[in-house]
């Protein structure tokens, strides 16, 4: 029983899932009814891990951890998903793929989330990493009549089997030559790491990459991002990445801490390459969508450079950093989500041309939301790779330092093309003018937090300087 107390918001979260399916499956048309109780249920969640207890407690054999670190991770897992689910909506209705099962969907998705943020065993993590994987492969083909959405998940699901097979055979080499599945045991075990152990390791980071898209293993990014529906692709670009980053984090500094100058080098590699490929790739994109998965790939490869500094101030600079990142991503999504002309949704760059004239609400957002990606000071995106980089020269790593400055020099190249296109470029038609609060909503709060971070930075700060998972 007093195991059962630290787990209400994972016992409350499964019961509303069983809860809504029922719903669901006897009441006809209750997509409405169900939406609105998703984000109800994932505010009571909030509530609920806010105004529990901050001490780390092991539970489940000591498999199971709540600290401060798994509990930030998963309050920004599920305010990421409240406010996607909030802008969603009108989308969802407009290509009628409003099925009751998509909110359902993420709410299953979010507890896979839970159990692998939490997990301090190898079993547990891949449990959690599994469920969370299964909900996303059906988010991502959702839209069955749409040729682009059942090619997406085919891709995603074939690709992920794959990453998931080799994390799988990494966890069984560390548990085979460690004798352990345990995160503290098999840290305890590192000055008898042997080859067979470091093999697992790098399978186990093989996985990860993938989950994370971090080069090069990004390769089903573009096509996933490009056809999901809007609505799962900016779940996709949210959510996983908060739970795949703070995975990564747990993997490199609980069990593996020990043999750091093993996996270092391996991380500073996928923080280059993706750095890069995000960079140089996202220039010739002409959907937005499109962009918006290579620039995912960079960002990951910034929030990869901070882990990769294997210093406490490292992995809090990438909380920081990845926390920024989902504002911004929330911001820019709910304006694609505007893009809309003649009852269709528009994902085409060219298609902003001008919009300034039309839109200046809406471009004026976007215009803060692309400067703040590009990392423009004095917006948000400026100070979240400021901390990446100082984390980074901290730890002597100077030609990551130099690359991540040269990559964002490039990135800031198709951020202000858009910037450009939005503003000089003769407009066209106008898009669709409608007022729903749950899209400019978010928009203008995205917009105030960029904003505002240059004030009062050291609120993000303060919460991040009291995590700690040594």
């Amino acid at each position: 029983m007093l195991a059962i107390k630290f787990l209400i918001p994972e016992i409350f979260l499964s019961i509303s899932i069983f809860s809504l399916l029922m719903i669901g499956v006897f009441i006809k048309n209750s997509f409405e009814t169900i939406y609105r109780l998703s984000l109800f249920v994932i505010f009571l969640i909030i509530l609920i891990i806010l105004s529990g207890d901050n001490e780390p407690v092991k539970i489940f054999n000591e498999s199971f951890v709540i600290d401060r670190f798994s509990l930030y991770s998963k309050v920004l897992i599920l305010i990421s998903t409240f406010f996607v689910l909030l802008m969603s909506k009108k989308y969802i209705v407009d290509i009628k793929n409003n099925k009751f099962e998509y909110p359902i969907i993420i709410l299953l998705s979010i507890l896979g989330m839970f159990i692998m943020v939490s997990s301090n065993d190898l079993i547990l993590f891949y449990l959690g990493l599994e469920l969370q994987s299964l909900a996303l492969y059906i988010l991502a083909s959702i839209d069955r009549d749409n040729i682009k959405s059942s090619e997406a998940g085919v891709k995603y699901f074939v690709l992920s089997a794959l990453s998931s097979g080799l994390l799988l055979y990494g966890c069984s080499l560390v548990y085979g030559f460690t004798g352990s599945t345990n995160f503290e045991e098999i840290a305890s075990n590192s000055g008898d790491f042997n080859v067979g152990t470091i093999f697992g390791m790098v399978f186990i980071l093989v996985g990860l990459a993938f989950k994370v898209s971090a080069v090069p293993f990004h390769m089903w990014t573009p096509d996933v991002y490009q056809g999901s529906p809007t609505s799962v692709t900016s779940f996709f670009s949210v959510a996983p990445k908060v739970a795949g980053i703070a995975i990564f984090i747990k993997f490199m500094y609980l069990p593996f801490q020990g043999v750091l100058n093993q996996w270092q080098y391996i991380l500073v590699f996928m923080s280059i390459a993706s750095m890069i490929l995000g960079a140089v790739a996202a220039i010739g994109q002409t959907n937005i969508k499109r962009l918006m998965a290579y620039s995912s790939i960079g960002h990951i490869g910034y929030a990869i450079a901070g882990i990769a500094a294997g210093t406490e101030n490292g992995f809090k600079s990438t909380l920081v950093y990845i926390s920024i990142y989902i504002v911004m991503n929330i911001g820019a999504f709910a304006c694609i989500l505007l893009m809309k002309r003649g009852g269709k949704y528009i994902e085409e760059i060219e298609e902003l041309s001008g919009v300034s004239k039309n839109h200046p609400m809406m471009s004026f957002g976007l215009l803060i939301i692309l400067f703040s990606l590009a990392g423009i000071p004095p917006l948000a995106g400026f100070f979240a790779k400021f901390y990446i980089f100082m984390a980074v020269i901290e730890s002597e790593m100077y030609t990551l330092a130099i690359v991540g400055l040269v990559t964002t020099v490039l990135s800031a190249f198709y951020y202000i093309r858009i910037i450009k296109i939005m503003y000089f470029d003769e407009p066209k038609k106008p898009f669709e003018k409608f007022v729903d609060y749950r899209i400019h909503g978010p928009i203008v709060l995205s917009c105030i937090l960029l904003v505002s971070f240059f004030i009062y930075p050291s609120i993000l700060n303060e919460i991040v300087s009291n995590i700690s998972i040594f």
